[in-house]
């Protein structure tokens, strides 16, 4: 018969799902579906302060420098966009963490 061998070689590619898995797993388990709500909200706050902050820098921008190049504007215009869609993200996760802690509460 064939003897079987080590798997060993399979823990070090799994570790970081472990570890990626690690978190949300003690968060549901110590804080619960009201923990979770508040959470998202948070994260939700953070994104609408982000989208806030980059628009006033966009805007601070154009009041004090007034009139720039074609390509500084673009560049400007680029930098929002990409702060905006970062903290889009951010809300939509927020969200979706509170929709999930409402679900976790409904459902006990």
């Amino acid at each position: 018969m064939r003897t079987r061998g080590s798997e060993s070689f399979i823990v070090l590619p799994l570790l970081p799902i472990f570890l990626i898995g690690l978190f949300p797993m003690l968060l549901m388990s110590l804080l619960g579906p009201a923990g979770l709500i508040i959470l998202g909200i948070l994260v939700a706050s953070a994104g609408l302060t982000d989208i806030l902050d980059a628009n006033g820098t966009f805007s601070e921008q154009i009041i004090v420098h007034g009139y720039a190049k074609g390509s500084e504007r673009r560049g400007q215009r680029s930098a929002l966009r990409s702060e905006v869609r970062f903290a889009s993200v951010m809300i939509a996760s927020g969200a979706a963490l509170a929709i999930a802690g409402i679900a976790g509460l409904a459902m006990a």
